[in-house]
């Protein structure tokens, strides 16, 4: 019987911070949620838990280093869940991976590196599947709203129309909030692997590069690269600099659930800039604009130009820009003959951070209190597979999040 439902590891990161305020706030202290929190500093831990109040006073810390296997192994061994923040995933993530699908302690987090996942899957799944470890990335921003967006609009549509929709067009339609520096420092991990292993641009740009093996033919999925004009939404459409992440994940989804959204299912994401001249400006200065981040980012020496000048691990939103962010993003479905279901997707804070720690800590208590080892084995599963309605509900009902049919 382990100690803890949940351990949050990576607990005075910027996003561990928030998640820890937000469990507090929510589940108190060994109360309905038995949890503690971890990391590499016993000063840091101490100084978060004398910042979040008197309430957090019989918060339990553990010390593991994130390179350190056996201290991992004793953290793992006292918890049902460990809910990870420690980015960049690829230099910081590994071992806690390998040490939980060993020991069948089930495990999330907010990675957005496609390339990494890959690696973890190829590496131990067969582990996770034998010990029971329940192994679920992307609880964050990516890729939440689109993964569990798809999934909530098939539902609908197998419910209104009788059948799901073969395709599904996932816009952004408004959008605030700013960067943090571990999401930056996550990107620029990404780019400096692309620029020595050229390979792995093959992973980039695959959209099933996260999809079990199988033999079942896959359509082309449509990828915007420039400004165009989309007819569906009536709008002007960029590219979304989401959509490398999440375009992998919901075809996981679909592949990890039998294909129930078809075996000829296509799907996009991109960002709408609005109605006329001015918005098709718009369009096209952002898909220049994240066309340069990029081809900069690959470089080496122009990278490490740009990396002196984005925000740094630790740096953030304030609280009151993370309070003054939000999202609405539609999911315009179309079926086979010709019907249209739209689905709509909000959340209440900044999507990278405020949004994403209630999305992670929602993720974390679904994992440990509501999915039971016998409804869901061991493996590597997605947000929509392994949580599903149930975390739909929890994000309503807690996280700000909303899903409606517009």
């Amino acid at each position: 019987m382990s100690q803890y439902q949940l351990v949050v590891y990576g607990a005075t990161s910027f996003v561990g911070q928030l998640l820890t305020r937000y469990l507090v706030q929510n589940y108190g202290v060994n109360q309905q949620l038995k949890w503690a929190i971890a990391g590499r500093s016993a000063s840091k831990l101490n100084e978060l838990k004398q910042n979040l109040g008197s309430g957090a006073s019989q918060l339990t810390t553990i010390i593991a280093d994130a390179q350190d296997e056996s201290a991992l192994k004793a953290m793992c061994q006292q918890t049902k869940v460990v809910v990870s923040t420690v980015g960049p995933y690829a230099l910081y993530g590994s071992s806690l991976v390998k040490v939980c699908a060993t020991l069948g302690t089930d495990y999330c987090d907010l990675t957005g590196e496609p390339q990494w996942i890959a690696r973890m899957i190829e590496q131990y799944e067969s582990t996770a599947q034998a010990s029971g470890a329940r192994i679920v990335h992307c609880c964050g921003f990516d890729s939440i709203p689109s993964d569990l967006g798809t999934f909530y609009l098939q539902q609908q549509a197998q419910q209104r129309l009788g059948q799901t929709c073969s395709q599904v067009k996932l816009r952004v339609k408004a959008i605030r909030g700013g960067f943090s520096g571990g999401t930056v420092a996550s990107m620029m991990e990404l780019f400096s692997e692309l620029s020595k292993n050229p390979s792995l641009r093959k992973v980039m740009a695959n959209p099933y590069a996260l999809c079990p093996p199988s033999n079942q033919q896959k359509p082309k999925q449509p990828n915007l690269q420039f400004a165009q004009y989309d007819k569906d939404a009536g709008a002007w459409s960029a590219p979304f600099v989401m959509a490398g992440i999440n375009t992998k994940v919901v075809h996981r989804s679909n592949a990890l659930s039998n294909y129930a959204y078809g075996t000829q299912f296509i799907y996009d994401e991109t960002m709408l800039t609005g109605k006329g001249l001015i918005a098709g400006a718009v369009a096209v200065g952002a898909s220049v604009g994240l066309a340069g981040f990029v081809a900069a980012a690959v470089i080496p020496p122009t990278r490490r130009i740009l990396q002196k000048i984005v925000p740094q691990a630790g740096e953030g939103p304030t609280p009151k820009q993370q309070e003054q962010g939000f999202y609405d993003i539609r999911l315009i479905g179309l079926t086979n003959n010709g019907q249209r279901l739209t689905a709509k997707v909000t959340g209440d804070r900044d999507p990278g951070y405020g949004s994403t720690a209630k999305m992670l800590g929602e993720a974390a208590v679904c994992l440990a209190t509501d999915i039971s080892k016998t409804d869901k084995k061991g493996g590597f599963w997605t947000p929509s597979t392994a949580l599903g309605q149930r975390l739909i509900d929890r994000l309503e009902a807690k996280a700000g999040l909303t899903f409606s049919i517009v």
